[in-house]
Protein backbone atom coordinates (compact mmCIF):
# COMPACT_ATOMS: atom_id res chain seq x y z
CA UNK A 1 0.00 0.00 0.00
CA UNK A 2 1.05 3.62 -0.66
CA UNK A 3 0.04 5.32 2.40
CA UNK A 4 -2.51 7.47 0.24
CA UNK A 5 -5.38 7.87 2.25
CA UNK A 6 -9.01 7.20 0.27
CA UNK A 7 -11.83 8.58 1.22
CA UNK A 8 -14.85 6.26 1.79
CA UNK A 9 -17.35 9.68 2.47
CA UNK A 10 -16.62 12.20 -0.22
CA UNK A 11 -16.96 13.03 -3.54
CA UNK A 12 -14.85 12.13 -6.14
CA UNK A 13 -12.62 15.12 -6.19
CA UNK A 14 -12.18 14.74 -2.70
CA UNK A 15 -11.80 10.79 -2.98
CA UNK A 16 -8.60 10.11 -4.88
CA UNK A 17 -9.80 9.05 -7.87
CA UNK A 18 -8.27 11.48 -10.46
CA UNK A 19 -9.01 9.32 -13.47
CA UNK A 20 -12.90 9.20 -13.16
CA UNK A 21 -12.65 12.80 -12.06
CA UNK A 22 -11.40 13.53 -15.32
CA UNK A 23 -13.75 11.68 -17.07
CA UNK A 24 -16.50 13.73 -15.41
CA UNK A 25 -15.11 16.81 -15.82
CA UNK A 26 -15.20 16.25 -19.43
CA UNK A 27 -18.47 15.19 -19.86
CA UNK A 28 -19.43 18.12 -17.95
CA UNK A 29 -17.82 20.84 -20.21
CA UNK A 30 -20.09 18.90 -23.16
CA UNK A 31 -23.34 19.98 -21.10
CA UNK A 32 -24.98 22.45 -23.32
CA UNK A 33 -25.39 25.75 -21.31
CA UNK A 34 -29.22 25.72 -20.91
CA UNK A 35 -28.93 22.55 -19.57
CA UNK A 36 -26.48 23.20 -16.98
CA UNK A 37 -27.01 23.91 -13.26
CA UNK A 38 -25.66 27.58 -12.19
CA UNK A 39 -22.80 27.46 -9.98
CA UNK A 40 -23.69 28.82 -6.87
CA UNK A 41 -26.98 25.90 -7.39
CA UNK A 42 -24.10 23.41 -8.08
CA UNK A 43 -21.99 23.90 -5.39
CA UNK A 44 -24.98 24.10 -2.75
CA UNK A 45 -25.91 20.56 -4.37
CA UNK A 46 -22.70 19.03 -4.10
CA UNK A 47 -22.26 20.57 -0.16
CA UNK A 48 -25.73 18.46 0.50
CA UNK A 49 -24.37 15.17 -1.42
CA UNK A 50 -21.22 15.59 0.72
CA UNK A 51 -23.51 15.23 3.97
CA UNK A 52 -25.45 12.15 2.66
CA UNK A 53 -25.39 8.82 4.08
CA UNK A 54 -25.64 7.30 0.69
CA UNK A 55 -22.18 8.64 -0.77
CA UNK A 56 -19.57 6.20 -0.57
CA UNK A 57 -15.95 6.45 -2.75
CA UNK A 58 -17.46 9.35 -4.80
CA UNK A 59 -20.49 7.67 -5.88
CA UNK A 60 -24.51 7.62 -4.58
CA UNK A 61 -25.19 4.30 -3.23
CA UNK A 62 -29.21 5.27 -3.88
CA UNK A 63 -28.72 5.82 -7.72
CA UNK A 64 -24.94 4.25 -9.14
CA UNK A 65 -24.34 8.68 -10.36
CA UNK A 66 -21.43 10.25 -9.36
CA UNK A 67 -22.87 13.06 -7.61
CA UNK A 68 -20.78 15.59 -9.36
CA UNK A 69 -22.07 14.63 -12.43
CA UNK A 70 -26.22 14.61 -12.19
CA UNK A 71 -25.74 17.97 -10.06
CA UNK A 72 -24.24 19.51 -12.72
CA UNK A 73 -27.66 19.54 -14.68
CA UNK A 74 -30.75 21.99 -14.25
CA UNK A 75 -33.08 19.53 -14.24
CA UNK A 76 -31.77 16.33 -12.34
CA UNK A 77 -33.15 15.71 -8.97
CA UNK A 78 -31.37 13.73 -5.75
CA UNK A 79 -32.66 10.15 -5.73
CA UNK A 80 -32.95 10.87 -1.74
CA UNK A 81 -35.04 14.30 -2.52
CA UNK A 82 -32.33 16.15 -0.70
CA UNK A 83 -32.00 18.98 -3.96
Amino acid sequence: MSGERICRRCLLFESGREDVLLDVRRRIEKIPDNEKCPDEIYKSRLTLCGECEHLIDGTCLKCGCYPEFRASFLKQKCPSKKW
